[in-house]
């Protein structure tokens, strides 16, 4: 039974996990999810931010880290090789997915990161189609992938196939559009279990308030939220919101449908689109335009 379990984990941290997506994605436009907004330019974005990191990036970046890590830490090859499952797992888990909180959480708070980031954001649907949906240079400076690399370097690599497998399996829960955690906040006898869930787990209500196109609704919360595989850094930090509710819109009120090249490339190639945030002279941050609030009481603060 663990040979298969295994297996199932390596095999979904190599190729599961992209089938598993296509997959899902299919069933999301036979349902018709992306109410037709799936258009030229950001099917292409889509595609190629899909397709590039996994083929090429990701495992150069892996690969080299791998090559150059006996020069730099010489003789410490599988020293960790002695540390239980248990705690390998533990320990990946936490170091990979806390690093991941804060790079996600500097790029929404440090107003010259916020461009590199800006790509995952612009979409303005939820599913598959976006999951993977990053800037050229984010994905390239994505600490996780090295500190991952380095771990199991270090002799935590069995561990890291469980992590990685695991993590895979929540972050791509948690963008699909199928609700898919509606049922634990509908059912009362569930509630205790999503009440649990909802503070250890990125789900759909949590991670979809993220990529919401404003806040005033009571619901959309980009300015926290920001766990990727658990949500309790959110309760940790003080940074997100439990509404148990799902936006009405997604995006950024801002977004021109700045051209593939420039959202995937920038600032190597920059928008044509004037007072975009990817032009040329376009603004470090552009200002939303202004709503009336609307109000929203059944919301769970877990935020200051």
């Amino acid at each position: 039974m663990l040979h298969y379990i295994e297996l199932i984990f390596r095999n979904l941290s190599v190729w599961g996990l992209p089938v598993l997506m296509i997959i899902t994605g299919i069933v999301e436009f036979a349902l018709g999810l992306y109410e037709n907004k799936w258009d030229k330019n950001e099917r292409i974005l889509d595609i190629v931010c899909f397709v590039v990191p996994k083929i090429v990036i990701r495992p150069a970046i892996v690969y080299f880290t791998l090559l150059a890590l006996p020069a730099l830490l010489p003789g410490l090859k599988g020293i960790f090789s002695w540390v239980p499952f248990f705690w390998g797992f533990l320990i990946i888990a936490v170091a990979d997915d806390l690093t991941q909180y804060w790079y996600h959480r500097l790029h929404h708070q440090v107003p010259w990161l916020w461009r590199f980031h800006r790509t995952h954001h612009s979409a303005p649907y939820m599913g598959m189609a976006m999951a993977s949906r990053q800037n050229l240079l984010y994905t390239i400076f994505f600490s996780q992938i090295y500190l991952t690399a380095a771990l199991t370097y270090l002799g935590l690599g069995y561990a890291a196939i469980f992590v990685t497998g695991l993590k895979s399996l929540i972050t791509t829960g948690a963008h699909s559009s199928i609700k898919w955690d509606k049922p634990f906040y509908t059912k009362k006898w569930l509630h205790p279990v999503a009440w649990v869930m909802e503070r250890l787990i990125s789900t759909p209500a949590t991670h979809h308030a993220h990529h919401a196109d404003t806040t005033d609704d009571g619901v959309g919360y980009y300015k926290g939220n920001f766990g990727n595989m658990f949500f309790i850094w959110d309760v940790i930090f003080k940074t997100g919101i439990i509404t148990r509710q799902y936006p009405s819109g997604y995006g950024t009120k801002n977004y021109k449908k700045e051209e593939w090249y420039a959202q995937f490339l920038w600032p190597i190639f920059k928008s044509k689109k004037e007072g975009s945030e990817l032009s040329a002279d376009g603004p470090m941050v552009a200002q939303d335009p202004v709503e009336e609030p609307a109000l929203n009481y059944n919301i769970t603060r877990v935020a200051s």
